[in-house]
């Protein structure tokens, strides 16, 4: 790729619509974006309202804030709220609802909350404040992961103790397994995550056609990306093929990024469980710090609560995540929920589906249903 242009070339998208029309014929497909990023993409070039009626895209758990419990939040403010210690995270996370509010008004109470970039930045506060403890806020799926093992592994060559993780990292495989074994909603295939296979690469999902029959397509982040994953989809399944192909080759390999990995494998090792917003717990899905960095793990070094919190009444993310609803269904969407009031993870995120829809997608939406179209 020289320009962005060329991936947003007018003639082409037509060309890939017209071609998936053929292809999808009078028969209904549904096909799930795992990633929040392509929730995005999809909405912000109103790529589902030239697709066909009858290929639908629905959402999934691909949003590594919005699959973070309620109760790990409270975790968070109560690391935040032990005195002397600088909590540093993500902008994404400052304003995810906890049962006991959200950082940000932690921060209004007193509690040290600070933005940061990236856990490096943290690292720096941390060798800046010998007499304070710095704590950094992590999360994300494999995305991130090799950036706060990087960042571990620089602290103890450094030796700099004052700091340390409160990891909440999770891992892609087991949620699309949980997708798949959902007993509420029918798919053809997946649009693959595009940020987590440059890390993980092509080879993981190799269970999806080989256990459960479903072509998956790893996809870019550009409007034709995804109307190209869309096709080769349709493709695999008018030729009678159920594969996991590489879309996005100009960035995805088939074995992924082998020093990332190797990275991880050293700093992380697997959770027994981990719970994710809207799918329970999920065995060995999530990450933690390995014993040799036991002197960085902010959850030994801390008193938490641990306490499950349950998701507001009103809040449907779990299902928005699981791609059961979409987000204009649920009850609060638009009124109660908005990005400045959120009720739910799936508002606050930059990937979340429903910011997405709040964003670029409801007046659209209404639009088709004045036109007796379900969106």
């Amino acid at each position: 790729m020289k320009f962005v242009d060329e991936y947003r070339d007018p003639a082409a998208a037509r060309a890939l619509v017209s071609h998936i029309r053929d292809l999808a014929q009078d028969d209904e497909f549904k096909f799930m974006e795992v990633c929040g990023g392509h929730t995005h993409t999809i909405y912000r070039h109103g790529i589902e309202h030239v697709l066909p009626a009858n290929v639908e895209l629905v959402h999934g758990p691909g949003c590594p804030v919005c699959v973070i419990p309620m109760g790990r939040v409270d975790d968070a403010i109560a690391v935040a709220e032990t005195p002397g210690v600088i909590f540093t995270s993500f902008g994404d996370m400052m304003r995810v609802p906890g049962g006991r509010g959200n950082l940000l008004e932690a921060k209004a109470r007193g509690a040290d909350v600070r933005f940061v970039y990236s856990p490096l930045d943290a690292l720096r506060i941390a060798a800046e404040n010998p007499d304070r403890k710095v704590v950094f806020f992590a999360v994300g799926f494999e995305t991130t992961a090799p950036s706060t093992a990087v960042t571990l592994l620089k602290a103890r060559a450094d030796g700099i103790t004052n700091f340390s993780v409160f990891c909440n990292h999770v891992t892609i495989v087991p949620p699309i397994k949980a997708i798949l074994e959902s007993p509420d909603l029918r798919l053809e295939g997946f649009l693959g995550p595009g940020h987590v296979s440059t890390v993980v690469g092509n080879y993981p999902y190799r269970f999806v056609s080989d256990v459960y029959h479903k072509p998956l397509v790893t996809a870019g982040f550009e409007p034709l990306d995804i109307l190209a994953a869309i096709a080769m989809l349709l493709e695999q399944i008018r030729e009678g093929r159920c594969e996991v192909e590489n879309q996005y080759t100009r960035i995805v390999s088939d074995a992924g990024n082998p020093r990332a990995l190797a990275i991880l494998a050293e700093v992380f090792e697997l959770r027994p469980h981990f719970e994710w917003r809207g799918l329970g717990f999920i065995s060995q899905s999530a990450l933690k710090l390995r014993p040799e960095f036991a002197d960085w793990d902010a959850e030994l070094l801390y008193e938490v609560p641990g306490v499950r919190v349950a998701d507001p009444k009103a809040c449907q993310c779990g299902e928005v995540l699981k791609g059961v609803i979409k987000p204009w269904e649920c009850k609060v969407f638009g009124t109660a929920c908005t990005p400045e009031t959120p009720i739910g993870t799936c508002m606050v995120s930059s990937e979340g589906a429903c910011a997405a829809y709040y964003n670029f997608g409801r007046l659209h939406r209404e639009a088709a249903v004045m036109m007796g179209r379900s969106a």
